[in-house]
């Protein structure tokens, strides 16, 4: 009889070796208003789907896309404000 056994890297797939740097949790925090922007979009939608959208309805995801866009365009800014020398926008 052949005993199959698994790989202990497959099992454990959060080894110690395998957190987040700094750097990409500096990265998540300055995208964190981008990703709380699309969360309040799709609820917006979500609760759209339950029922026939009235104006309401469509003033919560218009509202709520433009925080999205808002917000991208936050971090668009600041990411190309951190980029150049001598702060020249």
């Amino acid at each position: 009889m052949n005993l199959i056994v698994t790989a202990q890297d497959a099992v454990t797939a959060f080894a110690d070796f395998m957190e987040p740097t700094d750097a990409e949790l500096d990265a998540i925090e300055q995208e964190m208003p981008v990703i709380l922007a699309g969360v309040d979009l799709v609820d917006a939608q979500i609760i759209a789907l339950d029922r026939t959208p009235n104006e309401m309805d469509n003033r919560r995801i218009r509202r709520a896309r433009n925080r999205v866009l808002a917000a991208r365009r936050e971090l668009a800014n600041r990411t190309a404000g951190a980029s150049l020398p001598g702060g020249a926008a």
